[in-house]
């Protein structure tokens, strides 16, 4: 069975859901992905990696999902990052994003960590070791969020030197967080904001 994080804190729509009930009953309560933030060079292989797993999910969710997507670091040619393929699931609801968790546990998804109060992103989902890993992120479709993430993407596919220089923060702040993924994630931030005004004023010059 899936592990579940932060159960106590679930809104009345991820409670709702008599599977997803049953899984808070259980007691399970996950670890939120945790781990040391380890960030190793480009693997030309991660494109391949991602693309069997993507057959994998599509398989075992079928219709719930609207489309898949390949995002993070490990979606950038040349871009060294963590050594987790991040997929971004796009689904019509929360509703159908409940009934893909169970689905998901048949493939080895058994770490599930919510997202409440966060209307677009529903669930990130991690499944192995971190090396390598996957996330899987249940995203509602075509949302602000969904948007977002590949427009950050193609954005640094299109710049590589941009893409450098992402790197290179990332492995300044790997070294300063160490364990703290949120530190880590939170300093962040402020580069990918700025990457998503460089993309809106691209976009409209």
């Amino acid at each position: 069975m899936p592990n579940i994080t932060n159960a106590s804190a679930y809104s009345d729509a991820y409670t709702r859901p008599k599977t997803f009930l049953f899984l808070k009953q259980s007691g399970l309560l996950g670890n939120g992905l945790p781990g040391a933030v380890i960030i190793v060079d480009y693997d030309p292989q991660w494109p391949t990696l991602y693309e069997k797993e993507k057959e994998l999910v599509r398989t075992v969710l079928m219709h719930r999902i609207c489309a898949l997507e390949h995002v993070g670091s490990t979606a950038v040619p040349k871009l060294g990052g963590k050594n987790i393929i991040d997929i971004m699931a796009g689904v019509s609801s929360v509703d159908e994003a409940n009934q893909c968790i169970l689905p998901l546990e048949s493939i080895g998804y058994n770490d599930v960590t919510p997202q409440p109060g966060n209307t677009e992103w529903y669930y990130c989902l991690g499944k192995g070791p971190h090396s390598v890993g996957y996330h899987l992120h249940l995203v509602k479709f075509n949302s602000e969020h969904w948007k977002r993430h590949l427009v950050f993407r193609d954005f640094l596919r299109n710049n590589p030197q941009i893409a450098q220089e992402y790197f290179n923060l990332k492995k300044r702040l790997a070294a300063k967080y160490k364990t703290d993924r949120l530190g880590y994630t939170e300093a962040k931030s402020a580069f990918i904001e700025s990457i998503l005004t460089a993309s809106k004023r691209s976009i409209h010059h």
